[in-house]
């Protein structure tokens, strides 16, 4: 008779040494096959992996000047499983030139992965980054005592002149959103924060490269791995060429000086913008190296606010160059013909209501009323439209029309411009003045909205385009500041055409009384004997002094340059928007002033509205 009790406890002691055999065949597969602890540790006692920075891409202008280029920088790198603790901080410091506080917040800040998400202690980390070629040395002759820190050679930017930071933009250390939102980056990386920089990063940053390095049981590199059969070369960026005109760019804020306010040229027959001009502006060079973080500190604290792009992102009322777009709205919806004319008693008065204007003749057809920039004329215009029962059901209906002739010429909404943070301006619609009044209201609560005062705002960008529109006598290409990418056929965005509701019939009219303008109207200053000049101006209602507004096109026919003008404060639009305007369009289509104009622009360089800090 078998006795069970020895039974059980034989089956009970195998079933025990055959879990533990079990348990140790699961943690032995663990540890040679999924382990990434163990990994890192076996290929970090052997290998270094080092990264390889790719050149970013260089920026051209149209012509082909070099913008931005790069030069040799150097980052201290630290592993911090060797870094053995044994480290002279004294003089570690001493040679970085940083203090000790310094290293010790630093190496916390290292391993704190709520500021260092990507933290390994088998990876290299940034340090110190950018130094320059005189520290880089000091450190190389004193490296081999200090374990655990290496150089990390890479590039950083340079810009070959003190203009168009709005446009170039500049490049950073990543955020940790940066970092978050695309797995290319870790943590010291470098990515572009502003301008085409950011706009174009994926194009100008490239593909970063590796070598697999060997080391001895002293951590010493020996050398290449397989003698580099497993390196990847880097690729460099691609480089981008503008369609900006340097000297064009130079030239515009030079005129700007002392002003706030933009001016933007647009080449009609391609979108491409020649210039974008934002005053206050900053010299780019300022965002450079390790001074950057107090530059930009300065600049965004500075009440003239250099750092806002206003060419794309301020908003302002357009005045009277809006005029054109009513003209050509009235003409398409049949509300007037060229030769309706309407009465002006040095104003719009109708039921109480008065919409003030200077002395001119009365009444006014279309091409005289826009070459005086009568403001009855387009008031009156409005007034039919939307008290036209027979056209449209109801004022609601009207407006909405009218809304869309806007939006189709390019307002109330973004233009797509290749650069960060466009705004997109205001148009009103009939649901905008339903919440506003209650549903009870008609063409003359809404009047202003026809001189491009009340609710109407917009970016100089989108003026300067209504000017490359009427150019083009009815369409547009979508503004654009990069010309072409390396290797890339240019987005088809900018390739195709925005057509507008308007027939090029009536941008004819428009033309012709843009036109007139220049010859006997408001932007006579602007008349030329070498080529036709077509201009309109504005002035811009403000609760301080008004805003000098132009925009215009040069020569009439086949045009070469739309541009907009906007100075705050200014005052009418002859004062600075014709002018400056002008010799924005002198400079392009000659290539150069003449000495009477050289002379002309260097006055209105010293005509100062403002004198902040925020300027060069």
């Amino acid at each position: 008779m078998k006795n069970n009790h020895y039974e059980n406890r034989r089956i009970v002691i195998g079933g025990i040494a055959a879990t533990i055999v079990f348990v140790y065949v699961v943690r032995l597969f663990m540890l040679q096959l999924m382990s990434d602890d163990y990994k890192k540790n076996a290929d970090s006692n052997a290998f270094m992996k080092k990264v390889e920075f790719p050149a970013r891409g260089v920026i051209k202008d149209r012509h082909g000047r070099l913008l931005v280029y790069n030069q040799p920088a150097y980052d201290i790198m630290v592993v911090m499983n060797e870094e053995n603790g044994h480290l002279d901080t004294l003089d570690f410091c001493q040679t970085l030139g940083i203090t000790k506080e310094f290293f010790e917040q630093r190496m916390r800040d290292i391993k704190d992965r709520s500021k260092n998400p990507g933290y390994s202690r088998f990876t290299q980390q940034m340090f110190m980054s950018q130094l320059s070629d005189h520290e880089f040395s000091v450190f190389q002759e004193k490296k081999f005592r200090y374990p655990g820190f290496y150089v990390q050679r890479r590039s950083i930017r340079q810009y070959q002149y003190p203009y168009a930071a709005h446009v170039l933009g500049d490049v950073a250390e990543v955020s940790s959103s940066d970092i978050e939102n695309d797995n290319y980056y870790q943590p010291g990386d470098y990515i572009g924060k502003l301008g085409v920089e950011r706009s174009y990063e994926k194009q100008l940053r490239g593909i970063k490269g590796s070598q697999i390095l060997l080391r001895d049981a002293h951590g010493r590199i020996q050398g290449k791995y397989h003698n580099g059969d497993f390196d990847q070369r880097p690729v460099p960026g691609k480089d981008l060429t503008l369609s900006i005109d340097i000297k064009l760019q130079a030239l515009g804020e030079r005129l700007m000086e002392g002003k706030i306010g933009s001016i933007v040229a647009i080449e009609p027959s391609t979108g491409e913008v020649l210039c974008l001009v934002s005053s206050p502006n900053y010299d780019p060079r300022l965002m450079v190296g390790r001074q950057r973080g107090k530059n930009h500190h300065k600049l965004s604290n500075d009440s003239w606010k250099p750092l806002l792009n206003r060419s794309i992102m301020g908003m302002y009322p357009p005045g009277s160059t809006f005029k054109t777009t009513q003209a050509l709205t009235f003409l398409a919806e049949g509300v007037i013909t060229p030769m309706t004319a309407f009465p002006c008693y040095h104003g719009f008065i109708h039921k109480g209501l008065r919409v003030g204007c200077h002395g001119h003749g009365s009444p006014l057809p279309l091409i005289p009323a826009i070459s005086t920039s009568c403001n009855a004329y387009f008031c009156w215009g409005l007034y039919y439209m939307l008290g036209n029962r027979r056209k449209y059901a109801t004022v609601q209906d009207a407006m909405n029309i009218w809304r869309d002739y806007m939006v189709s010429m390019g307002f109330g909404y973004k233009l797509g411009i290749d650069l960060p943070g466009e705004k997109r301006g205001l148009i009103p619609n009939a649901q905008f003045y339903d919440n506003a009044y209650k549903g009870s209201w008609n063409g003359l609560t809404v009047i202003s909205i026809s001189i491009g005062q009340g609710e109407v705002n917009a970016t100089p960008l989108q003026i300067a385009n209504l000017a490359a529109t009427i150019a083009n006598r009815g369409y547009y290409y979508v503004p654009h500041v990069v010309r072409k990418v390396q290797g890339e056929p240019l987005d088809t965005l900018f390739t195709r055409k925005h057509i507008s509701k308007a027939s090029k019939q009536d941008y004819e009219y428009i033309v012709a009384g843009m036109r007139s303008a220049v010859e006997r109207g408001t932007c006579r200053s602007a008349n030329r004997s070498d080529y036709a000049v077509c201009g309109k101006t504005g002035t811009a209602q403000n609760r301080g002094h008004d805003h000098s507004v132009f925009m215009g096109f040069a020569p009439m026919e086949q045009p070469k340059i739309a541009v907009a003008v906007y100075v705050e404060n200014g005052g009418w639009g002859a004062d600075y928007g014709v002018p400056l305007g002008s010799l924005i369009m002198e400079q392009y289509i000659n290539g150069k002033l003449s000495p009477a104009s050289e002379a002309r622009a260097e006055m209105f360089r010293n005509k100062h509205i403002f004198y902040g800090t925020g300027s060069r």
